[in-house]
């Protein structure tokens, strides 16, 4: 018997199929009230619980012999968010504890990249990069480092683990569909042209970290680490794979860096001041600009881990967004709700607030452009030497 926390989110709906289809005995560990849309059908048994509470964790893991623990809280957003820093680390903590106190065969934990530190360009990503609990990237990065640790901790006091960073994950199974990912995909993919930023990173295949986990569980080493990266490409290289993918025509219109700092600070103050999330914020615009040349030559010569094509993932996903539909906003605010975040949000003076940061945007982005077209020399000036 197999348990896995988070099995509702985007990651586990991948490996519950994936360990289902292995023949693999399944118990999963859920939220009360949380939408199980993503698992109906498949052969398992499921228990309500809370990585937040050590007893409800140590009861779910009786007969278990491996531990698969997806659950967490992923955020592009600044500042402290006091729910992510419990469920990402206390959670993480109690998900370790209670394995080694149940005698738990082996746990697999599912990290992040963004818990290793950043180094400069020219430096590749390996296994070498130390976990960094005082990066200063973003709260995110600094929960799952610090998680990460916390399950090394536990390794060191006797239990059998291993760790695994995923690179971005996109992909099908995605039921939710409130990822920034996933809703960038579904605009990229209708008609007209876009506006992108300039930047790259390392995208993997949710069924490849999925069956990556599998092979850690059975393969890895006590104690290691292992990246499961895809490949790199550009925004502009994705948002041409999506629009192929979807067969809807539109260009893409490249945002300067300049005014793209300038948006994306409007939007992160205005994430701040009024609680809401927003799809650009000054920390995705650095993990697009960071160094993102990972790699997962640990995990595939120790491992025998291989990613599929991007291509092949894109057009997965575009196919499985179009057959699946986006989700309402009563959806999501069960969903905020499960988890504990308030649902009550939308006011009056919050669409105000919405209004206001479009023409903050607007009137920021035309300033930024304004600001760079008089750096540019004219036509019939010489240019500086």
């Amino acid at each position: 018997m197999v348990l896995v926390t988070g099995a509702a989110g985007h990651l586990g709906c991948a490996l519950v199929r994936e360990l289902v289809a292995q023949e693999e005995k399944v118990k999963v560990l859920v939220l009360p009230q949380e939408d199980l849309t993503g698992l109906r059908g498949i052969p398992l048994d499921v228990v309500n619980g809370n990585v937040l509470d050590l007893d409800s964790i140590r009861s779910a893991m009786r007969d278990a012999e491996v531990v698969y623990h997806c659950a967490g809280i992923v955020s592009i957003m600044p500042g402290r968010d006091d729910l992510m820093r419990r469920v990402n680390v206390e959670g993480t903590a109690n998900v370790a504890r209670a394995a080694r106190e149940c005698g738990v065969r082996r746990m697999v934990y599912v990290s992040s990249i963004h818990a290793l530190a950043r180094p400069r360009e020219g430096n590749p990503i390996d296994e070498r990069i130390r976990i960094d609990p005082l990066n200063p990237a973003g709260e995110y990065d600094r929960s799952k480092a610090e998680a990460s640790l916390a399950v090394l901790a536990e390794v060191g006091r006797g239990l059998d683990a291993v760790i695994v960073c995923p690179t971005g994950i996109i992909g099908p199974f995605d039921f939710r569909g409130i990822s920034p990912m996933a809703r960038q995909i579904r605009s990229w993919a209708r008609p007209g042209g876009h506006l992108i930023i300039d930047g790259h990173f390392d995208f993997v295949d949710v069924r490849d970290v999925a069956r990556g986990m599998i092979l850690a569980g059975r393969r890895g080493e006590k104690g290691q680490l292992y990246i499961l990266a895809g490949e790199r490409v550009s925004v502009e290289e994705l948002f041409r794979l999506v629009k192929e993918s979807a067969l809807t025509k539109g260009s893409p219109l490249q945002v300067p860096r300049g005014a793209a700092k300038l948006v994306a600070a409007l939007a992160t103050l205005h994430s701040i001041l009024w609680g809401r999330k927003v799809q650009l914020t000054n920390y995705a615009l650095e993990t697009l600009e960071s160094n993102s040349f990972i790699s997962y030559a640990r995990a595939r010569s120790e491992l025998g881990y291989q990613p599929r094509a991007l291509r092949t993932t894109v057009q997965d996903t575009v196919v499985w967004l179009r057959d699946n539909p986006e989700p309402t906003s009563q959806a999501i605010a069960a969903f905020e709700s499960a988890r504990g975040r308030s649902s009550a949000r939308k006011s009056l003076a919050m669409t105000a607030a919405d209004v206001v940061l479009a023409w903050l945007t607007h009137a920021g982005t035309a300033l930024a452009e304004f600001a760079l077209a008089g750096l540019r020399p004219r036509r019939d000036e010489a240019p500086s030497r």
